[in-house]
């Protein structure tokens, strides 16, 4: 009988213990979350209750398995693997401890400040920061299961002895890594680009989704996603929109006849914009560029305050123009001219041109036709 309640006990005990600790240390958590609501914090220090409860059961088990006195044969190798979990589940409490704190102080730093460039800056660093953080707890908490084994132990010495080689040969095949690496660390720290940021990228407009030690994420304005290393930003040219300021001018081209009415379309644009919800008022200009033989170039200027809203007044002036245009100056539009010349000023609607023995004499003009 004894054989059959003691480990019924240990273990059905530890098991018990560990959910009454979780249930309680939860149900302080929600009171704790409930009267300070101003932070985060504690709710989200709930999402760490799984491996909370993880760490409690493994080292309860841990310390009283010798007392429950089953399996004495496989008792090496259970206590190993309640080892192993024991240090895993630490690992993910604390990597869910340090998101809680960071993602709490990005909290504040975002309700304190109202400028959204800093604030984007801040959540690329502490992005960055969560990840180094997670990959340098996770090589440690690797680093502690293998030393739990003896061979492994004995296996560290020649190991050490031999870094200088390995970290060599590592540095070398994993150049194109390193390198990444530190340009994801130069991105986060350097406010070369955050995540939110309006950015053009190989003739690609999108926005910066994510940032990786290692790669950038860009989700384009059809909703495609381009992934690039990070080294490129720190290599190469692109355009940033959003830095300095999400203010844009835009422009709006239009080939359109010499008749043209200028200054009809110059009141037509204002008439525009000011419908235009998304004009943000600061200015607008319409101008001749450039002519042609046959057209000339006008160029509308606007303003807007982001990328998405330059984009939605340069169609809406484009469309709403054209209309108007065809509506009514439809002369004003481009057109291939298939009539004869005009001719040039003489006496009474006529020109000169001369006999063959060299006498001038006078030719009417002929009336146009269309070819």
């Amino acid at each position: 009988m004894e054989n059959v309640l003691r480990p019924l006990i240990v273990i059905g005990g530890s098991v018990l213990l560990t959910l009454v600790i979780g249930w309680a240390t939860d149900l302080l958590l929600r009171k704790a979350d409930a009267r300070h609501s101003e932070t985060p914090l504690w709710g989200l220090l709930r999402r760490g209750r799984i491996p909370y409860q993880l760490v409690l059961c493994a080292a309860m088990l841990r310390g009283s398995y010798d007392e429950a006195r089953v399996l004495r044969e496989h008792r090496v190798g259970i206590g190993q693997t309640l080892t192993l979990v024991l240090i895993g589940s630490a690992a993910w409490l604390v990597i869910r401890i340090a998101a809680a704190v960071v993602e709490t102080s990005y909290s504040r730093y975002a309700r304190m400040h109202r400028d959204p460039a800093r604030v984007r800056r801040v959540r690329t660093q502490v992005t960055l920061i969560m990840r180094v953080v997670a990959a340098i707890v996770g090589v440690v908490a690797v680093a502690a299961m293998l030393l739990t084994f003896p061979a492994m132990r004995a296996a560290g010495a020649s190991l050490l002895a031999s870094a200088g080689i390995l970290g060599i040969v590592a540095g070398v095949a994993a150049q194109s890594t390193l390198s990444n690496m530190f340009a994801g660390l130069q991105i986060a720290f350097g406010d070369m680009v955050r995540i939110g940021d309006t950015v053009v990228v190989d003739g690609e407009w999108g926005t910066v989704e994510e940032i990786t030690l290692t790669f950038l994420t860009v989700r384009t304005w059809d909703e495609r996603r381009i992934t690039m290393p990070v080294s490129y930003f720190t290599s190469k040219p692109f355009e940033n929109w959003s830095r300095g300021g999400a203010q844009m001018t835009g422009i709006v081209y239009w080939h359109l006849d010499h008749s043209a009415p200028m200054d009809a379309m110059r009141e037509k644009l204002r008439d525009i914009l000011r419908e235009c919800p998304a004009w943000d008022g600061r200015a607008c200009d319409l101008t001749v560029t450039d002519s042609t033989p046959n057209t000339m170039q006008v160029r509308a200027l606007v303003t807007a305050k982001d990328a998405d809203d330059i984009w939605k007044v340069r169609v809406t002036v484009r469309e709403q123009m054209i209309r108007w245009l065809t509506d009514h100056h439809p002369y004003a539009l481009p057109r291939v001219n298939t009539a004869d010349s005009a001719p040039p000023p003489g006496r009474n609607g006529a020109r000169s041109s001369a006999s063959p023995d060299g006498a001038p004499r006078r030719m009417h003009e002929p009336p146009r036709q269309n070819r």
